[in-house]
């Protein structure tokens, strides 16, 4: 089984500064890690590879510093990485971020699986998955907390927000994975030492190397849409405490958000 498994390099804190102009992360000097959800996706795809005697390659777009994630999933088990990065894809929208990574999976050879991570905990929107399947026209299907093979099918079990459905899924096709399947594995000190900077093992890819030259569907001008404004939350300690019955607090809390016009 041919596995790919995307993953993504997300900041390591919650006290990450945006940029006023553009909207955009500012990423430098912030501490990285590999997106959670996408540690358990990649232990999936692992297992899976285990169980099929398969392949697992990983795909990252980013900057060059997401080689770190990409070395990672190598040391946790994959066979390779893909780091997708240029220029002319930054600032992508998750319509553009998925057209970009579509577009580098069908370079790739009989691809029979796809795992992504449910969302990532940067932009936790959980649509470049989905988005990436329907540019590659599979099937697919999100929330899965479980996956078995059987035969030339997938077996998954999904946990949707009213009711957990079971189900069959054809090859290929792509899955967003839950956080609650796994247990992530750790990396292997011994791969580490095997692989070192794992030059061998990862590929660059640009712009020259997707089969549709035209820059107007990639990065920003590929983005459907486009933020009118962005700005951190202010942290304040300021609290309104109500007392009384609960038909008096509730009669309070009323009053309040009309004379704050919340409604």
């Amino acid at each position: 089984m041919n596995i790919i498994v995307c993953i993504k390099q997300v900041p390591g804190t919650s006290n990450v500064k945006v940029d006023p102009v553009t909207g955009v992360l500012i990423r430098d000097g912030v501490q990285s890690k590999m997106n959670p959800y996408d540690l358990y996706a990649l232990e999936t795809g692992l297992q899976l590879k285990e169980k099929s005697n398969g392949k697992v390659t990983v795909i990252s777009m980013g900057p060059p510093a997401a080689l770190a994630v990409l070395k990672e999933a190598i040391y946790m088990g994959a066979d390779e990485g893909i780091l997708i990065s240029d220029r002319k894809f930054g600032g992508a929208d998750v319509l553009a971020t998925a057209y970009t990574i579509s577009q580098a999976i069908n370079t790739i050879d009989d691809v029979d699986l796809i795992l992504t991570g449910k969302q990532t905990t940067d932009g936790d929107t959980g649509q470049v998955g989905p988005e990436t399947a329907e540019f590659l026209n599979l099937p697919h299907f999100g929330y899965v907390t479980n996956v078995e093979i059987k035969n030339d099918k997938l077996q998954f079990i999904s946990n949707l927000e009213t009711k957990v459905m079971k189900a069959n899924i054809t090859l290929p096709c792509l899955l967003c994975i839950e956080g609650e399947i796994n247990t992530p594995r750790l990396p292997s000190y011994k791969r580490k030492v095997k692989f070192g900077s794992c030059e061998n093992q990862i590929k660059i890819m640009s712009f020259e190397d997707m089969k549709d030259q035209n820059e107007n569907n990639y990065g920003l001008k590929g983005s459907a849409t486009q933020v009118e404004k962005i700005f951190q939350p202010k942290k304040t300690t300021d609290r309104l405490v109500l007392q009384g019955t609960k038909e008096q607090m509730a009669k309070d809390l009323l009053n309040i958000l009309r004379e704050r016009k919340f409604i």
